[in-house]
């Protein structure tokens, strides 16, 4: 398998992961989305909001959108599960798409990441991308936590590359397009 078709099943499984823990979480009673809980950020609002800003950051370094650090001074934060689920299901397809464009030539080709007052780091498009995944997959597993301790189950998040799995996500890989 090559690594651009690795990314590309990366952001699939993103799309399907994130999916699944915002039905969990559209399922949750009135006040759940905002209670404090212990975690690296105090509710599954702030660390929902946290994964989606920090992912259009990273895909405007992959894009060469040029927003860089502004980004964050005009996030406005969801206040909503279903706001915050449907923004988070429109950059999870623009990161499919994304990937799906990319060559091998791409993900070795540096673009400037804005680090601030540390200044215009180049980095790798696909170290970017495995940063990315990574800090997805960090912090989805801080929520999965946090809905332990809610009125919802968490979902099942690690069952999308074996062929043998395919029978717990058939539905959503249909009803996805993935």
């Amino acid at each position: 398998m090559e690594l651009t078709s690795h990314f590309s099943r990366m952001a699939r499984n993103s799309l399907w992961s994130n999916d699944r823990i915002y039905r969990a979480v559209l399922a949750l009673q009135p006040g759940e989305l905002e209670a404090e809980r212990t975690s690296f950020f105090p509710s599954l609002k702030e660390t929902l909001n946290h994964i989606l800003e920090v992912d259009l950051f990273y895909l405007d370094m992959i894009e060469e959108g040029g927003e860089g650090q502004k980004l964050f001074d005009r996030y406005v934060a969801f206040d909503t599960a279903q706001s915050l689920a449907a923004a988070q299901a429109e950059f999870d397809r623009r990161l499919v798409a994304r990937c799906d464009g990319l060559s091998a030539v791409d993900l070795d080709r540096r673009v400037l990441s804005d680090r601030g007052e540390a200044g215009q780091i180049p980095e790798r498009i696909g170290d970017l991308l495995a940063h990315l995944f990574i800090h997805q997959i960090h912090h989805r597993g801080q929520v999965h936590a946090m809905l332990s301790g809610s009125s919802v189950d968490p979902p099942q998040l690690d069952e999308f590359f074996l062929d043998y799995d395919l029978r717990f996500r058939g539905e959503e890989v249909e009803r996805l397009k993935l």
